[in-house]
């Protein structure tokens, strides 16, 4: 396979460049509408009591309100005469807004839930019909009609449509930010690792078709399915960085076989069927890590695992087809533009002295080696113990936003917020009684304040007269509903207690009873993520043993590359909570510390375990290549390392560079997956490459390769092991195309 794209690409370069660029340009072309086609929820399981619950209440009761309007005086009390006016008409203004549903406001139905504790400020409470897009859409327009400065009265939003939209605008500014330090740095750093101009802009330029490829994935993806607009840094990230990756072994390796006195042709050729076919089941190992995700019912998970894969089969591609296609254009020229003049520039897969010096050390103690680095990883990874969940809220953004601004507000000058109320829909036609005595039990629940329906408001199992709306509010036709003034922090333990205790008491009979509200969004998504994690994790150890002994012939390697990396993760893990849950570091990089959100260590494992395996792929191939030749065990793994310490480290450092840089975000859930990767690759291409992949090898020996007869014959029979292709003897028409430039 690979002696024929060998021969495609050097044969058709001129072809194959025309048509990249042109698809490039295809690229740009789709990419320039994705921001439109994204979404900004996708933390809940669609199929669950909540989701029900909030479908309901949408469609019968013209839903739970999404948008919040925190209003204040700009002088005196909320009841002065022109701040009343005022207040009514912003009232009437968001009633005529086309696709507002409901308004309800302090100052048309007194509830006292909708002001605050010192009478300093109230709420105007809005929902906003329509699917994810329909209501930011409206929820944009409204934001920027009502959120003026001028008048009696200040107007900020907030609510979940308050927060989508400034998470929207937030990520396109950190995006920029993000790749405006990436790039340059990555520029830089491949001028110096490759120390020549002309092959450092390579990666470059394969990773810049990655990202547009990217975008183009992204748009496609969401003309045909919910796709989170937080998937726009990943594959950014992903694709630029797996671009330079792959892109770095590919003219490494060109580059080492034109030093060995190879011909452009024959070098490329080797080229492909050497560092091509690593590349090729090095993304194999990444997309099935991806994979995973789509077992869980979260389309923000599930848009991860589609974009993802599509960018790294862009990166992929471009690796082993638009790549080869230019260094059989520039042959030697490869090296041109040299930074480091007194010398010549070695390959980067050349052996290097210090992974020499180091492989020789770990392989002659192994076990003084890795027994300590172990332990480091094991401490590191203690804090994951003590992890704690929430979905995400204005609290990732910075206190700055005036989203986060009125989170805050609700949390601490109310005594309920909508935000993190909790309901009770019932479909059926019970009684009255029985409603009301349902009600009562659930006022007196621990952390309730207090339960409103048709029938009154309930507090410590007393009932006192209705409020806000009366029994129109919360009865329809064969449906009714609760809502129940719990804590205020809808994330907090207390919170998810309660959803738990209302779902425990006894059903109204012949009723159906579903519990919603944010707190019940966040119990019902840690559920699903919890029911999918045995087969997510199902699926990329079965995948990953298949794949590394279809790569290696051995079933020992591929366990032995699930236990390192799921021990270097736990260590990631471990340092994640102790970052972003206990708060070290929050001065340094202005976050709020506080609970993970419950997507991000499944997102987290999936990227940085295909990532890791990556590496893993890079170095296991050298190694074998090296055995193959004849070397014993312990020479081979030595070698190995010692030809690809240098690229695995070089690599790890531009594909940090471009994770580290959401470190830049103002977003603490992208910063915490920024650094968590970027962590990940360094433990990955040092300590567990460096010491702990060489020290297994050394002790289990000649075990290494080792695989039942049958698994061999088969592995065998397949034909998957690398095989130098024959030199490219072109004819003498074909010779003249192939004559290097210059």
């Amino acid at each position: 396979m690979f002696a024929c794209l060998a021969s495609l690409v050097i044969r058709r370069r001129r072809l194959v460049l025309v048509v990249s660029a042109a698809t490039v340009v295809l690229f740009a072309v789709l990419a320039a509408g994705t921001f439109g086609v994204l979404k900004t929820a996708g933390f809940d399981d669609p199929k669950s009591d909540s989701s029900q619950a909030r479908q309901l209440l949408d469609d019968r009761f013209g839903g739970q309100s999404n948008l919040v309007l925190l209003v204040t005086p700009k002088a005196g009390t909320l009841q002065d005469p022109s701040v009343t006016t005022a207040a009514r008409q912003l009232n009437e203004r968001l009633r005529a807004e086309a696709g507002v549903d409901s308004v309800e406001s302090y100052w048309d139905t007194a509830n006292p839930a909708l002001v605050s504790r010192d009478r300093s400020a109230a709420l105007v409470a809005v929902h906003v019909a329509g699917d994810d897009d329909a209501a930011a859409a409206t929820a944009t327009t409204v934001i920027a009609d009502v959120s003026s400065d001028s008048g009696p009265i200040r107007v900020r939003a907030g609510g979940a449509l308050g927060v989508g939209d400034d998470l929207t605008t937030q990520i396109g500014k950190d995006l920029a930010l993000a790749e405006g330090v990436a790039i340059p740095l990555t520029l830089l750093l491949l001028i110096l690792a490759f120390g020549s101009v002309v092959a450092a802009l390579l990666p470059l330029g394969v990773g810049v078709m990655a990202i547009a490829g990217a975008f183009a994935v992204l748009d496609v993806l969401g003309h045909l399915t919910d796709v989170s607009t937080y998937s726009i840094n990943l594959t950014t990230a992903l694709g630029l960085g797996l671009a330079i990756d792959y892109s770095l072994l590919i003219v490494n390796r060109f580059r080492e076989e034109l030093a060995a006195g190879r011909s452009t042709e024959d070098a490329v050729a080797r080229t492909l069927a050497t560092a091509g076919r690593t590349v090729v089941f090095s993304s194999a190992t990444v997309a099935v890590a991806l994979a995973a995700m789509l077992v869980f019912p979260l389309y923000f998970l599930r848009s991860f695992a589609y974009a993802g894969i599509g960018v790294v089969v862009v990166a992929m591609l471009a690796a082993i087809v638009t790549l080869p296609a230019l260094l059989a254009t520039l042959g030697p020229k490869v090296n041109a533009g040299r930074v480091r003049r007194r010398r010549p520039v070695a390959p980067a897969s050349a052996e290097s002295p210090f992974w020499r010096r180091t492989a020789e050390l770990v392989l002659r103690r192994p076990l003084v080696a890795a027994v300590p680095v172990i332990g480091v990883l094991l401490v590191a990874g203690a804090p994951f113990l003590h992890i704690r969940f929430a979905t995400p809220d204005d609290r990732v953004l910075p206190t700055s936003n005036v989203s986060r601004q009125v989170g805050d507000a609700l949390r601490t000058q109310f005594d309920a917020s909508a935000a993190s109320a909790t309901f009770a829909v019932i479909e059926g036609s019970p009684t009255d009684a029985a409603v009301a005595d349902y009600a009562r039990q659930v006022s007196t629940l621990s952390g309730v304040s207090s339960v409103q329906g048709a029938g009154g408001t309930w507090t410590d199992g007393a009932r006192s007269p209705g409020r806000g709306g009366g029994p129109a509010r919360f009865t329809r036709s064969g449906a009714q509903y609760l809502l129940v003034d719990g804590p205020t922090d809808g994330s907090s333990a207390a919170s998810q207690a309660l959803v738990t205790d209302i779902r425990g008491l006894d059903a109204l009979s012949g009723s159906r009873v579903l519990v919603g509200g944010a707190p019940a969004d966040l119990v019902d998504s840690k559920s699903a993520i919890a029911g999918g994690l045995p087969w997510a994790a199902l699926w990329i150890a079965v995948s990953t043993l298949v794949l590394l002994f279809l790569f290696t012939g051995s079933v020992v390697l591929p366990v032995k590359a699930l236990v390192l990396n799921v021990l270097s993760l736990s260590a990631v893990f471990g340092v994640n909570v102790w970052m972003f849950q206990y708060g070290h570091l929050s001065g340094l990089l202005g976050f709020t510390p506080g609970p993970i959100n419950t997507s991000m260590p499944v997102l987290l494992f999936c990227i940085a375990f295909g990532l890791s395996m990556d590496y893993e792929v890079f170095l296991l191939s050298r190694i074998k290549e090296e055995h193959d030749r004849g070397l014993d065990n312990r020479e081979a793994v030595a070698a190995g390392l010692a030809r690809t310490g240098r690229i695995i480290t070089t690599a790890a450092a531009l594909l940090s560079v471009t994770f580290l840089a959401f470190a830049t975000s103002s977003v603490s859930f992208l910063q915490l997956f920024g650094i968590g990767t970027a962590l990940a690759i360094v433990i990955d291409a040092t300590l567990v490459r460096g010491v702990l992949v060489p020290a297994f090898m050394r002790l289990a020996g000649d075990l290494n390769w080792w695989a039942p007869a049958p698994l061999a014959r088969l592995h065998r029979r397949i034909g998957l092991a690398e095989a130098a292709p024959p030199s490219v003897t072109p004819d003498t028409a074909a010779a003249r195309e192939l004559t290097p430039v210059g």
